[in-house]
């Protein structure tokens, strides 16, 4: 508002660098000391104005207080327009202190340059209104001259009140995710059990203490992201959640309310791009350290993109939380089978996988591999001999799966 310009503290003259005609420079000076006798009324004026066309500052209970900035801002830019800003003051002072001060009490910049350029034409058409008023016109012309110049001044102070806001919004920002982080590390830490801690971390996450919640954890692979547009797709439908982008990782907390784990997941799965986990449903947030083992243990069981539930991926779970079993279980589970050639091997452990899918009917694999019934009871007759162990036996059958699951994990990796 007018509150900008590196030699306008000086008090007589026309200042190196101000660039006006005498003329133009006196207008300034003697129009200016006028409208500083009379800054009550013009800002009682802006604030009615401001209030009218940004409703914000009804809203935050700000009338008081932008009353008061708006009078500093006017003082200051009028100030520097009559050559009175008083000696070792910053002339950007009140724009600067006004753009952190509406950084931090949330008011959009859009509203704050609205109402700034507001203040800078009160000034301007005070200082018309003062030279035909007070002076029968006499510095209308010399004033008009000096239009580019206090507009470009105005300008200027705008450029530091963005300056400032956008400096302290980062700050404030910066902050906020550090804080977040914090909490978060808590939460996974196993502070949920701190009943004081687990209020802070919901009040600053925006999410309830307990109610029925999902953790999603997809690991950052090779800095790719993983997921995009999660917390907007989960709001589309109805779904409050919390994302959090970590060196490693990126983890969600999903509160589900009163929507099921079946709409929040489904609607998760049009934005993964990665590998990404989701925990069955937790109690709130004093599990978050459950759910996110759970959903970190789910997204390591995906070699390739996809989104795994722990619950549909237990055996997977299982053999990537015990890596040194799977050799073992191939060995065990899927004996001399893994020695025959690979082509060879390849039919009969396909084979393998339809029977253990259709429950060892060798009708309904023939059905699914395309293929005569007597082919696939030969093949069952191969892979009982190969393995040494019956496909009609459930803990020979428990075998075979997780063999089977381990195999393909493995070759997978």
């Amino acid at each position: 508002m007018l509150s900008t310009g590196g030699a306008a503290r000086h008090t007589t003259g026309v200042p190196a660098g101000r660039g006006l005609p005498p003329e133009s420079d006196e207008a300034l000076r003697v129009l200016g000391a006028a409208l500083l006798e009379e800054l009550d009324g013009l800002a009682d004026r802006l604030v009615v104005h401001v209030v009218a066309r940004e409703p914000i500052y009804s809203e935050l209970d700000m009338v008081d207080e932008l009353r008061s900035a708006a009078y500093g801002n006017l003082e200051r830019g009028v100030q520097v327009l009559a050559m009175q800003v008083p000696g070792g003051v910053d002339p950007a002072d009140t724009s600067r202190h006004t753009g952190r001060l509406r950084a931090r009490q949330g008011v959009p910049l859009e509203s704050v340059m609205r109402a700034y350029r507001l203040g800078g034409r009160f000034i301007w058409e005070a200082l018309l209104d003062l030279s035909r008023r007070r002076f029968d016109g006499r510095y209308d012309d010399a004033l008009l001259d000096a239009a580019s110049y206090v507009w470009r001044t105005n300008d200027g102070s705008s450029s530091v009140l963005v300056d400032a806001y956008r400096r302290e919004e980062l700050r404030l920002h910066t902050h906020d995710l550090s804080r977040r982080n914090i909490l978060l590390d808590g939460l996974l830490e196993g502070r949920g059990g701190d009943p004081a801690f687990l209020r802070d971390a919901a009040a600053v996450l925006g999410l309830p203490t307990s109610g029925p919640m999902l953790c999603v954890v997809a690991p950052a692979d090779a800095g790719e992201e993983s997921l995009r547009g999660a917390p907007e797709a989960l709001a589309a439908c109805g779904v409050v959640s919390t994302f959090f982008v970590r060196p490693h990782d990126e983890v969600g907390l999903v509160a589900l309310v009163n929507r099921s784990a079946r709409a929040a997941v489904d609607a998760l799965r049009p934005c993964v791009e990665g590998r990404v986990g989701v925990s069955p449903v937790i109690d709130g947030l004093a599990a978050v350290d459950t759910g996110y083992r759970m959903a970190e243990t789910a997204a390591r069981t995906l070699t390739a993109p996809g989104l795994a539930e722990l619950d549909d991926r237990l055996p997977e779970a299982l053999l990537v939380d015990s890596p040194t079993l799977m050799p073992r279980l191939v060995r065990v589970g899927l004996g001399k089978l893994m020695d025959l050639p690979a082509a060879d091997r390849q039919t009969l452990l396909e084979t393998l996988a339809e029977l253990l899918a259709c429950g060892g009917s060798p009708t309904h694999a023939a059905a699914a591999l395309f293929c005569h019934r007597n082919t696939v009871i030969y093949r069952m007759r191969r892979i009982e001999t190969a393995t040494g162990r019956s496909i009609a036996d459930p803990r020979d059958r428990l075998l075979l799966t997780l063999g089977l699951t381990a195999a393909r994990m493995h070759s997978d990796g």
